[in-house]
C-alpha cells in the first residue's frame, strides 16, 4: 500500500555522522519536524537549528517557503547595500541563483540586468565585487531571454577597458573576454562597437601569460572578430594572423607550453584554423577566364620556368610555330588541354587556387619543380605523372580533408600544430604533398590509367601522416618518407588480415555459436561504463559551453542518477552527490538526432551536424525527457548501446559492430590457434560403416 501522499522521504544529514533517511508529515509545522530530526541524533535544543537545502543555493528551509520572485526581489535590494561586504555576499549568492532560469526570469523582470549593467558602467566596484557582478550577468545572458543589441556604447567601452589594461584580475579578465565574444557572436552591430574598442594587438599579450583559460577565451575573441569581419577586413586580419610575431607566440605559449592543451583550447585553435584556411575559398571558388591575358601570364611563368624560356615576341616565327611549341610545352608541363590548358582550371573546386599552388612551388621550391617536369617529360608517354593534372586533383583534395571553405564544428578538436609553423602554411603543405604524390606514382610504375589509383593512395598517406599530429611540416615530411607505396601495401595487407575470416562452413557455424557470448560481454561493458557515468556539457546558446552535469547508472541497473555540477569532474562522481534520478523502469524510449526535442528548437548549434550525430534522448512518464549531448561518439554510442540493452532491445552502434567484430575475430584466432596450417574441410568427415558384427571386448586383464 502506498504511503499518505502527505509523507514524504527526505534525506538528511549531519556533520560527523552517517546521513538518514526520514519520513516527514507535511501536515506537522516546521518546528515539530526539526525536533524530530534532533531527537534522531540525539541533539539538545532544537530552537537552535534549521533544515538548509543542500545544493548550490544553500537556501534554509522556513514555514513560508522562499520563492524565486521573493528570492530575486531580495538579491535585487541586497546587490546595493551601502555595506561592502554585505553586497559582495549578495553578488556571490546572485552570480549562484542565476544558472537557473526561473530565478533568472524573476530577476530580469525586476530590470536586474539594467542594475549590474550601472554598476559596471560606474566604474566603482573592483577585484571580486567587480568580478561576480560580471559573472552574474554572464550566468543571466547565457538564458537568452535578454537581446545582446540592447547594451549601450558606454557599457561596451567598459568591458573593452578590462581586456585593454595590462593588469587586470584574472576573473574579471575572463568574464570580460567570454562578455565580448559573445556580443560579437550575438549582433552584427555589436561586432561594429566591438572592433573599435579591440585590436587584435590588444590581445596579444592575454596570450604570453601561463593562464590557459585567458588564452582560451583571448583565442575566441580573435576567432569571434574573425568570423564576423566583413571580407576586406578578414584579409587584413588573416595578415595579422600570419605575422611571425603572433604565431611564434601561439606555438610557444600554447601550443608548446608545458600545460597540457584542454578540450576547449584545443577547440579554439582548430576553429583558428580552419578559419584561416577559409580564406583560400574565394580562389577555390574562382574559374579562370581563359581570355584574361593576366592569368594566362602566370601559365606562361610556369613554362618559363621549367623550360628556361623568355617570352617570345608576337613578331617571332609564324604563329602555327609558336602554337605548336607552347602545345609541346603545355602537354610536358601535364594539363589535359594541351592548347589552351586555362580551360583545366575552369572546375570548380579548386579553381584558380590549383594555379596559385603551382606557380608557389614553381617560384619558391624551383628545383624541385624543375626536376619533376623534365623528369615526366622524359619518360615514355604512358608512364608520366601529368604535374598539371595532378596539381589540380591534389589541391581539390587537400581541400576536401582539410575542410576549406566549411564552418568550423562545435564538437571538434582536430588541429594541427604544423600549420601554425608558416605563414604560408596551405602552399607549403601543397608543395611537400606534390612531391609525394610524384614519388608515389614512380613507386606503384603507374600509368594514366592508374590515376585514380594513385590519388587514394596519396589520400590515404596524407591522412595517415596527419593522424600523428606532427609538430612541423618538416615533420610531417619524414612521416610520408615512412609511409611509401610499399609500407602502404604491408599496412592495408596487415589490417586484411585482421578483418578477414575463413568462410568455410565449419568457421562459420563456430562464429555463429560465439557470437552470443560475445554480445553478452559487450553488453556487460556498456552498462559498467553508465555505472562510472559520464560528464555532459549543459546545452547552452552560447558558443563556449562550460556548464557540465553527470549521469551514472546505479550498480543494481534500477537507477539513473543525475545532477549538475560546477565544474568538469577529474573522476567518478558518487551517487550521492547527484540530485536526481529516474528509475530504468519508467523509460519508455531512446531517442537520437534530429528526433530528440532539444534539437527541434532554432539555433546554430542545434542546426549543426556535429551535434545531431552526438544527440539522443530518454523519454520517460508522459511525454518528459531527459536531454543529452555526448562529448564524442564514443560517448554517444556506448550510453546509446546500454540504455538499449537496460530495455530489452539490440545494440546498434557502429562500436558495437566494431567490437563485436575485434572481439570475435581474436576469439577465433585463439580457438584455431591449435589448427594452423591444417586444411579445414568445408564438410564433416563421413560417418563410417557400421561393423560387421559386434562381438567384440576388451579384456581387462
Amino acid at each position: 500500500m502506498p504511503p499518505p501522499a502527505d509523507i514524504v522521504k527526505v534525506a538528511i544529514e549531519w556533520p560527523g555522522a552517517f546521513p538518514k533517511l526520514m519520513e516527514i508529515d507535511q501536515k506537522k509545522p516546521l518546528s515539530a519536524i526539526i525536533k524530530e530530526v534532533c531527537e534522531g541524533w540525539s541533539l539538545g535544543s532544537p530552537e537552535n537549528f534549521a533544515l538548509q537545502i543542500a545544493d548550490a543555493t544553500n537556501f534554509y528551509i522556513t514555514e513560508k517557503v522562499c520563492s524565486s520572485y521573493q528570492t530575486a526581489v531580495q538579491l535585487h535590494e541586497r546587490i546595493q547595500s551601502s555595506s561592502m561586504d554585505a553586497k559582495l555576499e549578495a553578488l556571490k549568492d546572485l552570480a549562484n541563483a542565476s544558472r537557473d532560469i526561473t530565478f533568472a526570469q524573476e530577476f530580469i523582470n525586476l530590470d536586474g540586468i539594467s542594475l549590474l549593467t550601472q554598476m559596471v558602467e560606474s566604474g566603482t566596484d573592483f577585484g571580486d565585487l567587480l568580478s561576480f557582478t560580471l559573472t552574474a550577468f554572464v550566468e543571466l545572458m547565457d538564458h537568452s531571454i535578454v537581446s545582446w543589441d540592447t547594451f549601450s556604447v558606454a557599457f561596451i567601452k567598459k568591458i573593452a577597458s578590462f581586456v585593454n589594461k595590462t593588469a587586470m584580475d584574472t576573473a574579471v579578465l575572463q568574464r570580460s573576454l567570454a562578455i565580448l565574444e559573445s556580443m560579437v557572436l550575438n549582433s552584427q552591430d555589436l561586432y561594429h562597437k566591438v572592433a573599435q574598442e579591440i585590436t587584435i594587438g590588444q590581445l596579444i599579450p592575454h596570450l604570453q601569460g601561463t593562464d590557459q583559460d585567458i588564452q582560451t577565451y583571448t583565442i575566441a575573441v580573435i576567432n569571434a572578430l574573425f568570423l564576423k569581419a566583413p571580407e576586406e577586413k578578414r584579409q587584413e586580419m588573416a595578415h595579422i594572423l600570419a605575422q611571425k610575431q603572433l604565431r611564434s607566440i601561439i606555438l610557444s605559449n600554447v601550443i608548446r607550453s608545458n600545460t597540457p592543451i584542454n578540450d576547449e583550447m584545443a577547440h579554439q585553435l582548430y576553429v583558428l584554423q580552419v578559419l584561416n584556411f577559409n580564406l583560400l575559398e574565394d580562389r577555390m571558388m574562382t574559374k579562370m577566364d581563359p581570355q584574361d591575358q593576366a592569368q594566362r601570364d602566370i601559365i606562361f611563368e610556369l613554362r618559363r620556368i621549367a623550360f628556361d624560356v623568355e617570352l617570345e615576341p608576337n613578331n617571332s616565327g609564324s604563329i602555327e610555330k609558336r602554337k605548336s611549341m607552347y602545345t609541346r610545352d603545355y602537354k610536358k608541363l601535364g594539363f589535359i588541354n594541351h592548347v589552351n590548358p586555362a580551360v583545366d582550371f575552369t572546375q570548380i573546386p579548386p579553381g584558380m587556387l590549383a594555379l596559385d599552388n603551382m606557380l608557389y612551388f614553381a617560384r619558391h621550391h624551383q628545383d624541385a619543380y624543375i626536376r619533376i617536369v623534365l623528369e615526366n617529360s622524359s619518360r615514355e608517354d604512358k608512364h608520366e605523372c601529368p604535374f598539371g593534372r595532378s596539381s589540380i586533383e591534389l589541391t581539390k583534395m587537400l581541400c576536401e580533408i582539410l575542410k576549406v571553405g566549411e564552418l568550423p564544428s562545435e564538437n571538434c578538436h582536430d588541429f594541427h600544430p604544423m600549420f601554425f609553423t608558416h605563414d604560408r602554411a596551405f602552399e607549403e603543405f601543397f608543395c611537400i604533398c606534390i612531391q609525394l604524390l610524384n614519388k608515389t606514382w614512380k613507386e606503384m610504375r603507374a600509368t594514366s590509367e592508374d590515376f585514380n589509383k594513385v590519388m587514394q593512395v596519396v589520400r590515404e598517406q596524407i591522412m595517415r601522416a596527419l593522424t600523428a599530429k606532427p609538430n612541423s611540416l618538416d615533420q610531417f615530411k619524414s612521416r610520408l618518407q615512412n609511409l611509401s607505396y610499399t609500407e602502404i601495401l604491408k599496412i592495408r595487407q596487415s589490417e586484411r588480415m585482421n578483418q578477414e575470416d575463413f568462410q568455410s562452413r565449419p568457421i562459420l557455424e563456430l562464429r555463429e555459436k560465439i557470437q552470443p557470448e560475445i554480445m553478452e560481454l559487450i553488453k556487460q561493458q556498456r552498462l559498467n561504463r553508465l555505472c562510472e557515468g559520464t560528464c555532459f556539457r549543459k546545452i547552452s546558446s552560447r558558443r563556449r559551453q562550460d556548464k557540465f552535469w553527470y549521469c551514472r547508472l546505479s550498480p543494481n541497473h534500477k537507477v539513473l542518477h543525475y545532477g549538475d555540477l560546477e565544474e568538469s569532474p577529474q573522476g567518478e562522481v558518487p551517487h550521492d552527490s547527484l540530485q536526481d534520478k529516474l528509475p530504468v523502469a519508467d523509460i519508455k524510449a531512446v531517442i537520437t538526432g534530429k528526433d530528440c526535442p532539444h534539437m527541434k528548437e532554432k539555433g546554430a548549434l542545434k542546426q549543426n551536424k556535429e551535434v545531431l550525430e552526438l544527440a539522443f534522448s530518454v523519454l520517460y512518464e508522459s511525454d518528459e525527457y531527459l536531454n543529452f549531448i555526448a562529448p564524442d561518439k564514443h560517448e554517444y554510442c556506448v550510453w546509446t548501446d546500454g540504455l538499449n540493452a537496460l530495455l530489452g532491445k539490440e545494440m546498434t552502434s557502429e562500436y558495437t559492430k566494431s567490437d563485436m567484430d575485434t572481439l570475435l575475430s581474436m576469439e577465433m584466432k585463439l580457438r584455431l590457434l591449435d589448427l594452423e596450417n591444417i586444411q579445414i574441410p568445408e564438410a564433416p568427415p563421413p560417418i563410417p560403416k557400421e561393423p560387421s558384427n559386434y562381438d567384440f571386448v576388451y579384456d581387462c586383464n
